[in-house]
């Protein structure tokens, strides 16, 4: 049952008079304190904030001397008393609430200074299970939400980043602050805990190998507001998980304007892309346009492997994102900036290769200090009308599966390298996704068609447009071999490749109709390898 409303009107301005700190993140805070104290507030603090102000040289009353109750349990017990929630949650206008508090000694706060333990900090390290639970904050959250509920006589702070804000806004009122900063302070204080919370959860669910938990809660911090979204109409923001993953996310923009919307989309499947091919064993370049690969390949140097990836489609290549999966290098930035790219996004970046994407004032450069673990467990979040979609991302890398060749000749040592690598490659293309690929490097991608056979088809158009670019005689996939993402239903989507030229193709299996493809391969002397493992991707 609701609880009913008094209806009692919000005062315009509270002066702050008295203020309860007690910070787990001390940057800023003598600075802020001794500003609180000069214009005459009161502070009450916690533990090791109440010693870092007394250091400061300013006065302070210590919580357990107005509780008259000492900290306990190594700090678990210390602020949830009478004195300290009653000072917050006190409605300062109810005779009711006004007489409690007198009979009880209980004095108003008006100002509260909270920042959380650092719970993601020590889960995102890899903090042991003791130590992460340590790390829960109780206290806090009480106090920070008890705040902001009473935020018609209460503001609440709950991160440096507000303190000159606040500061500000004393100054421009004689000491007091306006309802709709307090009203916004309450609204960012509860979407700071719902986002502790949502940690907290994950991690339990992650540690427990919980799938599907009866909760999910996910939380994030405003990276950058956004222009607009995928549409100039639409409204967008940026936010951070604290997944410690490298990516777009994690990465340092030496260059460029601000990223969009889409270019964050598109540079993140372009990287997780490019995380896919180990750079120990080679230089890999991958060009995507609105999230789909249109170039991909391996060579012996990020400059080989980009002309090769260029050579697939460079019509859509154009304002392209281009990731690499090592420092990018002169040779390389050299002629990537001979076609116009949108950004570069790459584990690292000598001085020499950022001198020339430096004559590229707009191009964006991201560099991110390491590559995506294609093998590290996580979540994919979707959301739909309603409600969310939560699935495991897909971690599946195809040099840890059992390959089985299921026609009468098997794939030579040239087609078997390539097969791998086109799988590896349509795992990150739309389905229904088809990928030619010879010599390590694609020559024709069909993505995101309602038809298996479509994508074979656009695939093999690809591949003859980039031929007839370069005055070549034959297609591209002429000798090339084919990956699909998931099985072929019927026999005809396999026709299409080998009409295409390929030699060998690549597929989960587990069709009803396997029998009637591999036959199909069989009269038409094409090699077949089946992976057990099928890589949708919507």
């Amino acid at each position: 049952m609701a609880v009913a409303s008094k209806n009692i009107p919000a005062p315009d301005l509270v002066p702050v008079r008295r203020a309860l700190l007690s910070v787990s993140d001390k940057v800023g805070l003598a600075a802020f304190a001794r500003t609180l104290a000069a214009s005459g507030v009161e502070l009450v603090s916690t533990g090791g904030t109440s010693r870092a102000i007394a250091e400061a040289g300013l006065a302070v009353t210590d919580v357990a001397d107005i509780t008259g109750f000492p900290e306990i349990m190594d700090g678990r017990v210390k602020t949830l008393h009478p004195l300290v929630h009653g000072g917050l949650l006190g409605v300062r206008d109810d005779p009711g609430h006004t007489a409690a508090m007198e009979t009880h000694g209980i004095r108003p706060f008006d100002l509260v200074v909270i920042n959380l333990y650092p719970f993601e900090e020590v889960r995102f390290a890899g903090g042991d299970y003791p130590t992460t639970v340590e790390n829960v904050d109780i206290g806090g959250p009480a106090m920070v939400r008890a705040a902001a509920k009473n935020h018609a006589y209460v503001a609440v702070l709950t991160e440096p980043a507000d303190y000159a804000r606040v500061l500000e806004a004393l100054a421009g009122n004689a000491g007091g602050l306006p309802y709709r900063l307090r009203q916004e302070l309450a609204a960012k204080a509860f979407a700071r805990t719902a986002a502790y919370d949502a940690a907290i959860s994950g991690w339990f669910a992650e540690t427990l190998a919980l799938d599907a938990p009866d909760y999910r809660a996910f939380g994030g911090r405003l990276a950058a507001e956004m222009r607009y979204g995928e549409n100039p109409h639409q409204s967008a923001g940026f936010y951070r998980s604290g997944e410690k993953r490298h990516g777009v996310a994690t990465a340092r923009q030496v260059q460029g304007k601000q990223l969009s919307y889409n270019n964050i989309n598109d540079t993140d499947a372009a990287f997780e892309l490019a995380g896919e091919f180990d750079p120990a064993r080679t230089a890999a370049v991958a060009i995507i346009k609105h999230a789909n690969p249109c170039g991909v390949a391996e060579g012996a140097d990020l400059k080989e492997a980009y002309l090769k990836a260029l050579a697939c489609d460079p019509v859509s290549a154009f304002g392209g994102i281009v990731a690499l999966n090592r420092a990018l290098d002169a040779e390389a930035a050299e002629e990537i900036v001979k076609t116009f790219t949108e950004v570069i996004i790459a584990p690292g970046a000598n001085p020499e290769a950022e001198a020339v994407i430096a004559a590229k004032k707009n191009l964006r450069l991201l560099l991110t200090d390491g590559l995506p673990d294609p093998r590290a467990g996580g979540l994919a979040v979707k959301s739909v009308a309603g409600g969310l979609l939560v699935q495991s991302r897909d971690n599946a890398v195809i040099d840890d599966l059992d390959l089985k060749v299921v026609t009468r000749r098997a794939p030579d040592a040239r087609e078997m390298a390539d097969l791998r690598f086109a799988f590896r490659v349509a795992k990150h293309v739309k389905s229904n996704a088809i990928v030619y690929a010879r010599d390590l490097a694609t020559v024709g991608i069909g993505a995101g068609q309602m038809s298996r056979v479509d994508s074979s088809r656009i695939a093999a158009r690809k591949a003859l447009d980039a031929a007839e670019a370069k005055g070549l005689a034959e297609p591209l996939t002429k000798g090339s071999v084919v990956a699909s993402d998931a099985f072929f239903p019927f026999a005809d989507g396999l026709l299409a490749a080998v009409e295409a030229g390929a030699t060998a193709v690549i597929q989960p299996g587990g069709s009803m109709r396997d029998d009637e493809v591999i036959a199909a391969a069989d009269e038409h002397g094409i090699a077949m390898v089946v992976t057990g493992i099928r890589h949708f991707r919507h």
